[in-house]
């Protein structure tokens, strides 16, 4: 093993010295400095105040280890080394495919905030020695919940209970949780569902690393700028020890690292007498050690506002974590569903994009996060006008990206699948969005439209669009007022509609369907021609519907004949 500046120290002036010399040091051997994100200039911890509020930790303790001075990697070198390399530089293959990933889903989010993932790791390491040197399981989650002491005011903060136990087993006060530290009040505000199993778990990894990315970027901070960087820090712990110490690791990763089994991980010197695991605890009883308990010292004050005890926690874990045998690498991911993707304009693919990951043996993994994302010159989208996102997979290694809703640009796309935390060939499909169309378009009323010579038809025609049954929005629509049924080229007479110009034509193709599929004609006039003519109307998607429309003159009254007036009767001759 490297040699390393002993144990965890005291905090106080002491480790402030070493911490400020290890950055020197690093700095002596080669090792890249602080790089102010304008100037380049290289530089060690600035001492800045602290951002306002309740920092992420409740300042509780860290572990104080410093990295050794023979950095793993060449000057100016920046790739992953083998897992021969240094052991300091080995991070557990879970927590290091969790730093990346939050990493990579903030640059996606928040590409301005430059958040790197050694600065995570280096945050890992002073609060967890890497979540104890790995022991997670496959979804990243600890064995046993990480806790700091009891935050009663005895010794530490004093900071009343705010999650009534949920994360840290208190109901009276606090205590700073998981992998990263979180505070239960803070975590409320920051937690995270990174690995996409419905749960914000403190004691996820993947869960801790993106809530800690997303807290350091706050305020629109630039990370890559100095002054950025070590507020984002100090709101972690309000100390500018713990600022020197977590930067120390910070040079050290990005000299390079390699991935190491879970649970292979090195865990920070806890044999000092001044020595106090943060991080190695399991859940205790609800009842803490009341103050002034016989065979108790009062531990030390720190600074921060909290204080480290002088003797090592005697809670024994309530839970031994299980021997596992560490998983095979994962291999390969490959498709599971159809390699094509097929939608309208407008609407949702049918289809899913899906894939299967499988490690080095051949199995299923499951619960492995998966990035999607839609590459190409259209504008398909998954919900929320997001290109990308992340699914984690199900308990047979496969998983489905979300819905793509087609845009209304036609032409092809690709849905890429690639591996979180991991430099494997990504798997993609093919999406294509045709035009809007409908199969079938029908009247919504069958009674006669008649009018007569060079009047107006008085009822208007409506029709509805449809598409394998269901509504038809804004699909094109043209309407010809035909020949015969045998000719549907346009007719020269009869019917006709109006131009802007108000003149007569018999073919429109600008129409379009509404919302509800349903589509009214401008008014119909007729010309001076009587009889019977068609109009045809047909969708693109080959709906077609025939409309008679009838011309009738009117009918002239009939005048009856007339009656001959009466001839008056001759009065009969008196009789003789």
């Amino acid at each position: 093993m490297a040699a390393q500046f002993g144990r965890r120290l005291r905090r106080g002036a002491t480790t402030t010295a070493v911490a400020a010399a290890a950055v020197a040091a690093l700095s002596a051997s080669q090792a890249p400095g602080i790089t102010h994100a304008t100037t380049g200039d290289s530089q060690g911890a600035s001492d800045v105040t602290p951002p306002p509020g309740t920092p992420v930790t409740g300042n509780s303790p860290y572990y104080t280890d410093l990295p050794p001075l023979n950095t793993p990697g060449k000057p100016g070198t920046s790739v992953d080394l083998p897992a021969t390399g240094t052991a300091e530089a080995g991070i557990p293959a879970t927590v290091l495919a969790a730093y990346k990933q939050a990493e990579q889903t903030i640059a996606a989010s928040d590409p301005g905030c430059h958040v790197p993932w050694q600065l995570l790791a280096a945050i890992g390491k002073v609060e967890s020695g890497q979540a104890r040197g790995g022991k997670v399981d496959a979804d990243g989650t600890t064995f046993s919940p990480i806790l700091g002491p009891v935050l009663n005011g005895v010794g530490f903060a004093n900071i009343s209970d705010t999650d009534n136990g949920a994360f840290d087993g208190d109901s009276t006060h606090d205590r700073a949780v998981g992998p990263m530290q979180f505070i239960p009040s803070t975590w409320a505000t920051w937690g995270q569902d990174a690995n996409g199993d419905g749960r914000k778990d403190p004691n996820n990894i993947y869960d801790a690393a993106l809530a800690a990315g997303r807290y350091l970027c706050a305020g629109d901070r630039d990370l890559g700028v100095t002054s950025h960087l070590d507020r984002a820090i100090l709101g972690y712990n309000h100390s500018q020890e713990y600022l020197r110490t977590v930067l120390s690791w910070f040079e050290y990763y990005k000299r390079g690292t390699h991935e190491v089994p879970d649970g292979a991980g090195v865990l920070p010197d806890t044999s000092g007498p001044d020595s106090f695991p943060a991080g190695a605890e399991t859940l205790p009883s609800p009842s803490p050690t009341p103050p002034g308990t016989p065979g108790t010292t009062p531990p030390p004050a720190k600074p921060g506002g909290g204080t480290k005890p002088t003797t090592p926690p005697t809670t024994p874990p309530t839970t031994p974590p299980p021997t596992t045998t560490p998983p095979s690498p994962i291999a390969r991911i490959e498709r599971a569903g159809a390699a094509e993707l097929t939608a309208m304009a407008g609407r949702d693919f049918a289809e899913k994009a899906t894939v299967r990951v499988k490690n080095a043996a051949g199995r299923t993994v499951a619960k492995q996060p998966v990035r999607f994302e839609i590459v190409g010159d259209t504008d398909a989208r998954f919900a929320g006008g997001k290109t990308s996102t992340v699914a984690a997979t199900g308990a047979d290694g496969t998983v489905a990206a979300p819905v793509i809703k087609a845009g209304e640009k036609t032409g092809t796309f690709t849905v890429r699948a690639s591996v979180v935390g991991r430099t494997l060939p990504p798997v993609s499909f093919t999406g294509t969005v045709v035009p809007r169309a409908a199969d079938a378009i029908r009247r919504t009323s069958h009674e006669v439209r008649t009018a007569a010579p060079g009047a107006e038809f008085a009822q208007a025609v409506e029709l509805k669009a449809t598409y394998k049954g269901s509504a038809a929005e804004g699909v094109p629509v043209t309407a010809t007022l035909i020949k015969s049924a045998e000719d549907p080229t346009a007719n020269d007479k009869g019917p006709y509609f109006k131009d802007a110009e108000d003149k007569p034509v018999r073919t429109l193709t600008d129409l379009t369907t509404r919302a509800d599929g349903l589509l009214t004609l401008p008014k119909i006039f007729a010309d001076g021609q009587t009889g019977t003519f068609l109009l045809r109307l047909t969708t693109a998607g080959g709906g077609t519907v025939t409309i008679e429309l009838k011309v009738v003159a009117p009918e002239t009254p009939t005048t009856p004949p007339a009656t001959p007036p009466a001839t008056p009767s001759t009065p009969a001759s008196p009789a003789a």
